[in-house]
């Protein structure tokens, strides 16, 4: 499958990742079996050599797996710090120019998701607790899945659906 670029550019060497070409993430959709998850892994390390950094989606999956959290220890000993920060997979990916991974991203809760948007569509990271933000550095794209038979627990709302180029994979063949 291939995409229009909505800047005109498609050449690769032009452009520094999928986000940068397509000006949107991508998000691959299918019923369970259609190889969502093996095919963004092998997306993620072919664009940006690593894809370790992941988010595993359920219905459990709390804010900090997508923005940062903290190490208790250290924020009550030293007060807020990025000393005291752990980074998501997310907050590293938009760090080194990466490529994050987000899997099954209809089973995380709706207001889990909506923290997707700000990353998305300003490419920063807002770090109140610091007065800070992370920038995304050029190369930052993220991958994810989701299946669509069961629509997973929560739907996808329609702000952050907009910032995904949608691939539906095909149902495999069967002999």
């Amino acid at each position: 499958f291939f995409f229009q670029a909505e800047d005109g550019i498609r050449d690769a060497q032009e452009s520094r990742g999928l986000g940068d070409v397509y000006k949107r993430q991508l998000l691959l959709l299918g019923v369970p079996g259609t190889a969502k998850t093996w095919l963004s892994e092998h997306l993620a390390a072919a664009v940006s050599g690593d894809s370790t950094l992941l988010v595993q989606g359920t219905a459990g999956t709390a804010e900090e797996a997508m923005r940062y959290g903290w190490n208790y220890a250290r924020l009550l000993a030293e007060g807020p710090s990025r000393a005291a920060m752990v980074p998501s997979p997310v907050m590293r990916a938009m760090s080194e120019g990466m490529t994050a991974r987000v899997e099954e991203l209809t089973r995380i809760p709706a207001d889990v998701q909506d923290t997707l948007i700000t990353v998305l569509s300003e490419k920063t990271l807002p770090i109140p607790e610091l007065g800070e933000e992370v920038q995304a550095s050029p190369g930052f794209n993220l991958i994810a899945t989701a299946n669509d038979r069961d629509r997973g627990v929560n739907e996808l709302s329609s702000a952050l659906r907009r910032r995904f180029n949608t691939v539906v994979l095909p149902l495999p063949e069967t002999e």
